[in-house]
């Protein structure tokens, strides 16, 4: 499955692969039933709708800059929202609140071993750090196991798929002079395998958090701590608005710390699935041979194109 959907990405990346219409290049010597070619048509009119951004990008909020740099790309509120609804499958409600999204270049939200990073914010007020060195995790764990087993019933009930939390995949860790917080999770999803590991990242500002969410398989994680370091350093609030200009005279301090903020009892989302199987069943499509088949022959066919010219 990964291999063909790998293939499917390339496939989607390829130029002058459409017609002046956009519909889909006709391949006569080779078959695919009607729920390939509508997924293929789809993922590619998703793909090309995607406006992908690097370089310095000021969020819609304005309290907060990103600097992507080339190995990443950024998508807007409105483009996070098609791949986590549309391509991954998520209930429309998880998405409501986001800023955009980040995923690494060259890679597309089609293929099965998608990851990217969602982008929030909360204003809540300033958030102290006080309690940072006296939370025993391993405690909130176990708090956190029974929260996620409700919010499962929920779901379950909505129709969507069971979730559970297994257990740290990385203990929190708070940068006391940068004001940036790190943790991950290990989430199953029903019986999508493998794992969820939700990496999250708080940066704590004057007025309020700026989230970052990690959506990625536990097979990914050597990836996503090879990547940790770049994200956390793209990420900065703008001056006036950083951790280390409040003034108590005149702003709102939170109702909680640090520990709220790692048991999700801020606007933290857990429940995005990044499974491109999702999106297949969504259409009731299982790629076969035949589209193998279609993918081989098209770039055979590209390559001998371009070895004339």
């Amino acid at each position: 499955m990964k291999y063909v959907a790998s293939l499917l990405a390339l496939f989607m990346l390829l130029p002058g692969q459409a017609s002046a219409e956009g519909s889909t290049p006709l391949i006569t010597d080779v078959q695919v039933t009607e729920e390939q070619q509508q997924y293929i048509d789809i993922a590619r009119k998703i793909w090309q709708s995607l406006n992908r951004q690097t370089g310095e990008i000021s969020l819609p909020n304005g309290v907060a800059t990103l600097n992507v740099p080339e190995t990443f790309y950024y998508l807007s509120p409105e483009d996070a929202k098609t791949v986590l609804v549309e391509a991954w499958g998520n209930p429309p409600e998880s998405s409501g609140n986001t800023l955009g999204m980040l995923f690494p270049a060259g890679s597309t939200p089609f293929e099965s071993n998608a990851w990217g990073v969602t982008i929030e914010y909360t204003e809540d007020g300033y958030v102290a750090d006080d309690d940072a060195d006296n939370i025993d995790y391993d405690e909130m764990l176990q708090q956190m196991q029974e929260g996620t087993h409700n919010e499962s019933k929920a779901r379950v009930e909505k129709g969507y798929q069971s979730i559970e939390l297994i257990g740290w995949a990385a203990k929190p860790y708070y940068d006391s002079a940068e004001h940036k917080l790190h943790w991950a999770k290990e989430v199953r999803f029903g019986d999508v395998t493998p794992n969820t590991l939700n990496y999250n990242i708080r940066v704590l500002g004057r007025k309020g958090v700026l989230i970052l969410n990690f959506i990625a398989g536990m097979d990914q994680k050597p990836v996503i701590d090879a990547n940790i370091d770049t994200v956390l350093s793209l990420a900065n609030f703008n001056e006036g608005q950083r951790y280390n200009d409040f003034n108590p005279d005149i702003d709102t301090v939170a109702g909680y710390g640090i520990g709220a903020l790692v048991a999700g009892k801020v606007a933290a989302k857990t429940g995005l699935i990044a499974a491109l199987i999702l999106f297949l069943k969504k259409f009731g499509v299982y790629i076969a041979i035949g589209v193998v088949a279609l993918l081989g022959k098209f770039f055979k066919r590209k390559k001998s194109q371009q070895a004339e010219v």
